[in-house]
């Protein structure tokens, strides 16, 4: 019940100061204030589930996906299956193995694809209805009629108009009631135009092909062939811009390979209407499918040709070539030349005409990089005519190609060094290294094979070096003939594939399930997620708000925690009171906190020594600031100890705030200040009371010295002349944490009471005395709690019995009392399990 005081010598300066530091955040009492504001839960609980059931009900907007699957290979038996051996190669270094799967991906997520397609499709115009409160997006087909916009007039994108069935094929154009502006876009340059003020445009009926003009917007309407499922009240339009319908595109589709076969290709495109995915992807591929065969006829065309100018050159130098060899057949007579090396021949043979075929490559690997940098895209030729195939070479030349087109649009509007050209040719430089850089790796590889050819042909030479002049002259001759016979069938064999491809040429993309609307659910938003997180949010409110308010908190208000603290001895814990004054213990004698005070009555024997036996005992009772109930504990305390038969006087010496006269109802004419400034004598300031052996001297008039009257020696001597007639004498001090005069008085008194209010009194006004504490400043120092509420709880685990204030209900003045819900539940449960 009483802490001892920690008096070990030599204590370290950090254990000093840990003495009146409180922790921050009392989790115990966070806690229990969560629950005892649960009926703010149960309501956000309510008002979370309410939005969240409207915002799925009428402001959620459903995303749905749809996709469709391609083959990108033009082998049916590889796209069936693939060999093993295909299979380790792509495995040992890495690679897909899916190069022109690569190709269509980047074309497909291109800008230059996706803005041929708004363009030719009219995608930037968006159609949507608005019912009662939410707004549905709608697909093209959906409505019963298409607007055409004029693009050599200025359009206002973003701005929302309404079309309203009039019925006979007119319709109501209905303007935004604001939003009009004068920076308008311009659809045949994509780019934006300031116009000159004008006045908001009149809604207007028109009917269908008729066209509606203001200076903001010029369309028409046009009848949409299919007749639609839905009959609509309302159509809403929007324009976006190119660039806004480009990048919603491609921020919304993704393309990605099957894992076991990585020519299958499957495009998704997510979108607020299932149908509008659905056309998209089919329009998409439709339109890919045939830009692929065009671009490959070209490309076959120009390589075709480009490989007979080359056979024809090649055709003259073998024809040349046989000549010479004939003539030194019939000549030289060395048509037959004996004790020949075949075998160094035959070798030297294959590796020319493996060189032949190299330079054959390299030469159209030249053809190539001359055509990139004069930029003359139409007469490229086939990568397949220098020896390789590269989808991701395509796809960068493709990107070029449509990178140079788009400038040579914008320069026409932008200036050189404007930001966008800037921007552009930065694009294209990176396209360009990027082909470079391809070709660069093709060169090396092919030079790599010839240094190595040379080197084979210079070993397999030195076994003909015993072949006479005459004779090496005619070999030499034999192999220019073969090397340039090599060439022209490598050249002749190309073409032919060349020829065989235009032959049977066709799109090499092959739709194997075309996007279809079969009902899908929508893949977003997460309804569920949704609500839960809406719920948890209303929830996290109180939660939140109570953690500010713990924070910012500095109140006492657990007693395990205070005496943690202060490590000061606590004498009891007084319950809230709950009777109109302050005389508790004189008129509810028989209540819990009546039994508190005798409590404490009981434990101030421990603070006092006993020493001075015949000597009355001065108890000094303090707080930090006014309103703890000092003088109610003051007056309380006085009335028990003067009920146990000992005499006992209560001094108000509180004199800037005087009190205990009115709960008395005792006259404070005459009081101790008179006294101490010498006006009265004793025996006028001392009243009696109702309890026999109390007698109470009050504060008098308010002083304009009161600390010099209470630190005056004629004080020290009218406590001492006290201490001879009275058992017990009680004073009613100034609070410290506003002046020093109970500091003063504490060297005069055998015990000190600090009184700590719950929920009032603030946790830094304790460090002070809590200092001079157990720096052995103040002794006989003793702790009481007041005014606790025990419906929140004990705060306090220890069990002493009624003097704590716990006894409520048990006593004849707490009939009334009733236990808080958590105890009640508490004991219902100990009741249960203790049942036998």
């Amino acid at each position: 019940m009483i802490p001892e005081k920690d008096t070990k010598v030599g204590k370290s300066e950090s254990l000093k100061e840990k003495y009146g530091a409180f922790a921050l955040f009392d989790v115990e009492h966070f806690l229990r204030r969560i629950l005892k504001n649960w009926y703010w839960f149960v309501l956000m609980l309510l008002i979370g589930y309410a939005i969240s059931w409207v915002y799925s009900k009428y402001y959620a907007q459903n995303i749905f996906a749809s996709d469709i699957s391609l083959s990108t290979s033009s082998n049916t038996a590889s796209f069936l299956q693939p060999t093993q051996a295909n299979q380790s190669i792509n495995f040992i270094w890495g690679q897909s193995g899916n190069q022109d799967g690569l190709y269509l991906k980047k074309m497909l997520l291109s800008r230059s694809h996706n803005e041929f397609l708004v363009k030719e499709l009219d995608l930037f115009v968006n159609y949507s209805t608005k019912g009662l409160i939410k707004s549905t997006y709608l697909d093209k087909d959906d409505s019963p009629v298409f607007v055409q916009i004029d693009k050599k007039h200025l359009q206002q994108i973003n701005y929302p108009f309404t079309l309203i069935p009039k019925g006979g094929g007119a319709y109501e154009v209905v303007l935004p009631e604001e939003g009009e502006s004068t920076n308008l876009y311009n659809f045949e340059t994509e780019s934006f135009q300031n116009i000159s003020t004008y006045s908001k445009p009149a809604n207007k009926i028109i009917r269908i092909n008729e066209w509606y003009t203001s200076p903001n917007l010029r369309f028409r309407l046009l009848h949409n062939p299919v007749t639609p499922k839905i009959k609509l009240d309302n159509i809403i339009v929007s324009l976006n811009s190119v660039n806004q319908s480009v990048n919603e595109i491609i921020s919304t589709t993704s393309v990605d390979f099957d894992k076991e076969i990585s020519s299958i290709m499957v495009i998704t495109k997510k979108g607020y209407n299932l149908n509008s995915t659905v056309n998209f992807l089919n329009k998409s591929v439709a339109e890919l499918q045939k830009k692929r065969l065009a671009d490959k006829n070209i490309v076959n065309k120009n390589t075709d040709l480009y490989l007979q100018e080359n056979l024809d050159k090649i055709r003259k130098k073998l024809d040349s070539s046989a000549n010479v060899l004939n003539y030194l057949k019939t000549s030289e007579k060395l048509y037959n030349i004996k004790d020949r090396d075949e075998k160094s021949l035959v070798k030297i043979k294959e590796l020319e005409a493996k060189k032949a075929d190299i330079l054959s490559k390299i030469s159209s690997l030249n053809n190539i990089k001359n055509t990139l940098q004069s930029q003359d895209f139409d007469k490229m030729i086939g990568t397949n005519a220098a020896g390789f195939e590269d989808g991701l070479f395509t796809a960068s030349v493709t990107e070029l190609k449509a990178l140079y087109a788009k400038r040579a649009e914008m320069v026409l509007i932008y200036k050189p060094n404007s930001e966008p050209i800037k921007e552009i040719n930065r694009l294209i430089n990176e396209a360009k290294m990027g082909s470079y850089n391809s070709l660069r790796n093709y060169y090396t590889k092919y030079y790599d094979e010839i240094n190595k050819i040379d080197r084979e042909v210079v070993e397999a030479n030195s076994d003909l070096a015993s072949y006479p002049e005459k004779e090496r002259r005619y070999l030499d001759a034999e192999r220019g003939y073969n090397m340039i016979e090599a060439t022209y069938n490598s050249l002749l064999s190309r073409q032919n594939d060349t020829q065989m491809r235009m032959a049977t040429n066709q799109s090499d993309i092959t739709v194997i399930d075309p996007a279809k609307n079969l009902g899908q659910h929508p893949i977003g938003p997460n309804i569920k997620l949704a609500k839960i997180g809406i719920i948890s949010g209303m929830l996290l409110l109180p939660v939140l708000f109570i953690l500010i308010g713990e924070l910012l908190d500095s109140k006492i208000r657990n007693i395990k925690e205070l005496l943690s603290a202060t490590k000061i001895p606590l004498l009891g814990v007084i319950g809230n009171n709950s009777n109109e004054n302050m005389l508790t213990v004189l008129e509810q004698p028989k209540s819990s906190v009546s039994e508190a005070f005798r409590g404490i009555r009981a434990n101030m024997r421990f603070l006092m020594d006993n020493h001075e036996e015949g000597k009355g005992k001065v108890i000094l009772i303090t707080s930090s600031i006014g309103g703890e109930g000092k003088t109610y504990i003051s007056i309380n305390l006085s009335s028990v100890i003067g009920l146990s038969d000992k005499k006992t006087i209560l001094l108000g010496m509180d004199l800037r705030k005087p009190k205990i006269f009115g709960d008395f109802k005792i006259d404070n004419k005459y009081g101790i200040s008179n006294y101490l400034t010498g006006e009265v004598g004793i025996d006028q300031i001392i009243n009696k009371t109702k309890i026999p052996n109390l007698d109470v001297a009050t504060s008098g008039p308010i002083p304009p010295n009161p600390s010099e009257l209470l630190m005056s020696q004629r004080n020290i001597q009218f406590i001492e002349e006290l201490r001879e007639k009275y058992d017990f004498i009680i004073i009613d001090s100034p609070p410290v944490g506003l002046v020093a005069d109970s500091y003063e008085l504490m060297k005069l008194s055998d015990a000190n009471i600090y009184v700590v209010r719950h929920e009032y009194t603030e946790k830094y006004m304790l460090k002070m005395i809590t200092e001079k504490y157990h720096n052995n400043e103040i002794s006989h120092l003793g702790l009481i709690y007041n005014d606790y509420n025990t419906k929140q709880g004990y705060g306090y685990g220890y069990g002493y019995g009624y003097g704590y204030g716990y006894g409520y209900g048990y006593f004849d003045e707490d009939k009334n009392y009733k236990e808080p819900l958590l105890i009640r539940i508490r004991n219902k449960v100990q009741t249960m399990f203790n049942k036998k």
